[in-house]
């Protein structure tokens, strides 16, 4: 899982990603490509 700065590129990627927050934590995760979890904060 990557740690980034601006999650819009990340969702960008792919068109499967979502954006979801948990926790004050937003992720970005994908359930087609695991390859593409990123989170932010």
């Amino acid at each position: 899982m990557k740690i980034r700065n601006s999650l819009k590129a990340a969702k960008a990627r792919h068109k499967d990603c979502r954006v979801v927050r948990r926790k004050g934590r937003v992720y970005v995760i994908n359930k087609t490509n695991p390859r593409f979890k990123a989170r932010q904060g």
